[in-house]
């Protein structure tokens, strides 16, 4: 019977046929024979256990192969059996203890583990693994004496080898760090010092939101120093950056953290901010090291860092409720409207005036199918026939909002000329107009909004394949933001508004069939769902005013992309949640003073696009709102928000003169 238990062994080891060709048909095929080698074993080892059904070492062989089945229960429970008939059985005792560790019984696995090593102290596996449970226990003497005796009876054990390599690594590592400790003073030494640490100082969306703020410090209270992990892609984003910081510091070809750490440390620096948390290119090591008696989590990283050596979290109170502060590590560091900010207003100034597109039989105030956008020191009124008309407007209960709507009158062929992304200008009247889709290819600093757009530009819906007469609902999120959930809602408000269509980007491209298939499932028709492909940055966010509405996702909000189309005067409507993620939206309309965005449940939601979409005269008037508060409101306003800031700094540093326990700060309303 033991032979015939080596036979079944042997069988189900023996190696899948090798392919000489790729084919899914041949790959199934070894999977399938695979699973059928498993099958006949576990078929003979219970033939075997009818034959002798008290034969321990059966049973632990049928354990093994239910244990690389993926079924622990079922190997435990048939472990446990093997054990049964045969007690001094140290292979069963060593299996059930993996079993056991893998379902998270450590105590149980640990009490098997030396019940193995009781009948064999020289049982190489068993020394091995109980290693491995003493190493992740922090029983760091242990788990090295337990990997020396697993070398001594079998000296060429890789396993171990490479579990006692990476042991004392890991312990030289920790020592080099228990020799580091930083003192930190009191006292005060002039004006604070404030280090920004990114790796994102460069063409990246949180430069594109920041860039501004470094150098809008008040240098009388504040000395700024920039710390970049990233090296230098030469665009202007870094050398603003680099230019406006009062001190600017290279740390990308610093590997060593310790060494950054030291140099941060003779900085004297007061306020460590982090505005990577843990995301791409992030050194958290950094700040572990506490080479700031402050550190701060900021703009970068929508969430909390979880670690105790981050003292607080740069937030507002509707991005972090009060009651969401046992979710976080750190204290609030409030600032009074949102914690967000955009560099829009310096980055696309050409966005403030826009000029709509006189289409004949159609009335301008509700179409928004093509815009002109011009740089603010071109005087286009002198250049072509415009119609400037100062309306007021109103609904319901609202207060009423003046405004001036811009109309202008440019021949149709312009529209259709400029579909063409080759066809880079077009001559009107002897004048040039730039087409809107074909900026990437003349002039990248200016299609990355490194450089400011000059001139007059042309932007329709006819480019990107939407229909005039549509209502345009949009959203220009990755789709991996989008869940089901909020897909059924905007099909249920495609299926309430009649003429309506769905703009999303085709970002990732393998999301675009998933999103129709799901969207078809739910009886809409292909054509309700339009997908364009990502653009540069300043055509992403110039096209943005041809939509209706914004829809958000709740799941986890546009941030950046939020901020890009409320620049555009297009109304987002969002449905906060519970995290800071799904909440950051809401707290950019707050400060922007259009609340009634924000839906407080999803049939809320629901309700509130179809409104927006059926009803024009609201439509029209909350259209007015968002871009008359895009300009008025602080939302936009780097200085403000840099004033903030340093009021959060100043009362961080006066709690940590005073010595007193952390504590929620706040900046004063203003």
């Amino acid at each position: 019977m033991d032979y015939q238990c080596i036979v079944v062994y042997t069988v189900i080891n023996i190696a899948p046929p090798r392919l000489t060709t790729p084919s899914s048909g041949y790959t199934n095929g070894c999977i399938t024979w695979f699973k059928n080698k498993i099958k006949r074993a576990v078929a003979v080892y219970l033939h075997s256990l009818k034959l002798t059904p008290n034969n321990g070492i059966i049973h632990g062989n049928l354990a093994c192969i239910y244990y690389k089945q993926g079924f622990i229960d079922l190997a435990i429970e048939t472990y446990r059996r093997a054990i049964e008939f045969q007690p001094n059985f140290p292979d069963a005792y060593c299996n059930l203890a993996n079993a056991l560790k893998e379902k998270g019984l450590v105590s149980e696995a640990e009490e098997c583990y030396n019940k193995a090593l009781h009948l064999c102290p020289a049982h190489v596996d068993t020394l091995n693994n109980l290693g491995n449970v003493k190493r992740e226990q922090g029983k760091i003497e242990e788990a090295t004496k337990l990997y020396m005796r697993a070398l001594e009876v079998f000296p060429n054990f890789a396993a171990t080898h490479s579990n006692l390599a990476s042991l004392l690594q890991h312990q030289e590592k920790v020592k080099m760090f228990e020799h580091l400790f930083f003192n930190h003073t009191r006292e005060s030494k002039g004006r604070l010092r404030v280090g920004y640490v990114s790796s994102d100082f460069g063409n990246h969306p949180t430069s594109h939101l920041m860039q501004s703020i470094p150098g809008l410090h008040n240098q009388e209270k504040i000395e700024v120093f920039c710390y970049a992990l990233n090296p230098n892609d030469g665009t202007t984003f870094r050398s603003k950056i680099n230019k406006e910081s009062e001190h600017y510091i290279d740390l990308s070809k610093i590997t060593c953290n310790i060494e950054a750490a030291e140099i941060i440390k003779q900085n004297g620096i007061n306020i460590l901010i982090n505005m990577n948390g843990y995301t791409k290119g992030a050194r958290n090591e950094i700040f572990a090291l506490k080479p700031a008696p402050i550190q701060v989590m900021w703009l970068g990283y929508p969430g909390t860092s979880g670690a105790d050596f981050m003292d607080y979290i740069i937030t507002d109170e509707t991005s972090s409720p009060k009651w969401a502060e046992n979710d976080f590590s750190e204290k609030f560091a409030y600032m009074s409207q949102t914690y967000f900010i955009g560099d829009h207003k310096q980055m696309f100034p050409h966005l403030k005036t826009q000029y709509k597109v006189n289409i004949e039989l159609e009335n301008c105030l509700d179409i928004n199918n093509a815009f002109i956008n011009c740089a603010e020191n071109v005087n286009i009124d002198n250049m072509f026939c415009t119609n400037h008309k100062k309306i007021s407007l109103s609904y319901k209960q609202y207060k009423p909002i003046e405004v001036i709507v811009r109309t202008i009158d440019i021949p149709s062929y312009v529209v259709e000329m400029t579909v063409n992304p080759k066809q880079i200008m077009v001559l009107v009247e002897g004048k040039d107009i730039d087409n809107g889709l074909s900026i990437n290819y003349t002039n990248k600093k200016v299609a990355s909004g490194e450089n400011i757009r000059n001139g007059i530009v042309i932007t329709s819906r006819k480019q990107y394949g939407l229909p005039n007469d549509a209502i345009i609902y949009c959203n220009f999120n990755q789709l991996y933001k989008i869940d089901p959930s909020v897909m059924e809602t905007w099909v249920n408000i495609l299926k309430n508004v009649p003429n309506s269509v769905l703009w999303l980007l085709s970002f990732p491209a393998a999301g675009e069939p998933n999103i129709r298939k799901f969207a078809q499932s739910l009886g809409l028709t292909p054509d309700r769902i339009i997908f364009s492909k990502i653009a540069c940055k300043e055509e992403h966010v110039r096209r943005g005013q041809l939509a209706d509405v914004c829809l958000d996702t709740p799941l986890c909000n546009g941030h950046t992309t939020a901020m890009d189309v409320l620049w555009t005067g297009t109304p987002v409507i969002t449905l906060p949640g519970e995290t800071l993620a799904s909440r950051v939206a809401a707290s950019q309309l707050n400060a922007l003073g259009c609340s009634e965005l924000i839906a407080k449940s999803k049939q809320e939601y629901q309700d509130l696009a179809v409104r927006l979409g059926t009803n024009s005269q609201y439509r029209r008037y909350i259209r007015a709102k968002v871009s008359k508060a895009r300009l008025e409101s602080t939302l936009f306003d780097c200085e403000h928000y840099a004033r903030g800031l340093e009021t959060l700094y100043e009362n961080m540093w006066k709690c940590y003169q005073s010595g007193k326990e952390l504590h929620h700060i706040r900046v004063s309303v203003d």
